[in-house]
């Protein structure tokens, strides 16, 4: 048994690892917190706010993106995707698993494993994954296209340089319904940032940008890149056919 002496030296020890490598994220917490948080603002629903919505969508070609039965692309170099839009599955690849998903039915979902089908206890755990996977990486690149879904509520924003912005909340669906985006639109009405309000980031209100689009084989368009604080989020390999 560890003589008292010993023992208080030991937790003081463990104590100042443990505020060492905590106080400074604390701080640093403390800081982003006073410099970013901003409250949910509020806005009108109705014509307006729809108009905003519509002329955006007009800007980055919703009809070719509706038009688009097939999109691939490959998220921050981990995640890759094969969307067949038309047919309502996605093939989702990341380290050495395979997940077919078949979003009208979920019990058709496949998974592989080193390309072996895998019908193993932990087979739904996969499915899972792949559909958070999915869910959070294609509203990366598709998200301005779905502000008129089913649960969806939009409010016109007046920000402090009197220009338009787009308040989107997700009352349902997706992997954290709930969560609010406004989004800056530049003069041609093509987003170029939005602030995020979700329940998986503590500070309310940071920003993303919305930059490098590009035009997809089917006329559609989608970013490329992202930029949050001092890290960016690159989608690559994208391509966007009508079959």
């Amino acid at each position: 048994m560890a003589k008292p002496s010993v023992l208080k030296q030991t937790l003081k020890i463990i104590g100042g690892i443990v505020i060492f490598f905590t106080l400074p994220s604390l701080l640093l917490f403390g800081f982003m917190y006073l410099k970013y948080n901003e409250d949910l603002p509020t806005g009108q629903q109705g014509a307006q706010a729809d108009q905003l919505a519509t002329e955006m969508l007009e800007a980055i070609g919703e009809e070719a993106y509706l038009n688009t039965d097939y999109l691939e692309w490959t998220f921050k170099g981990r995640h890759h995707y094969k969307w067949y839009k038309s047919d309502n599955t996605c093939e989702v690849y990341w380290k050495d698993f395979t997940v077919i998903l078949d979003f009208d039915n979920r019990d058709n979902s496949k998974v592989f494993v080193l390309e072996q089908e895998y019908n193993g206890i932990e087979k739904q755990d996969y499915i899972t994954k792949a559909e958070s996977y999915f869910n959070n990486d294609s509203f990366w690149l598709v998200a301005p296209y779905k502000v008129f879904d089913s649960g969806v509520e939009r409010r016109l924003i007046k920000t402090e340089n009197n220009t338009d912005a787009l308040l989107v909340t997700y009352t349902s669906g997706g992997t954290t319904p709930g969560d609010s985006y406004l989004w800056h639109l530049d003069d041609s009405k093509q987003p170029k940032s939005f602030q995020m309000w979700v329940d998986i980031i503590p500070i309310g209100g940071l920003e993303a940008t919305w930059d490098n689009w590009t035009t997809t084989e089917s006329g559609a368009k989608v970013p490329t890149l992202h930029r949050l604080l001092l890290f960016g989020i690159e989608i690559t390999n994208i391509k966007g056919l009508k079959l």
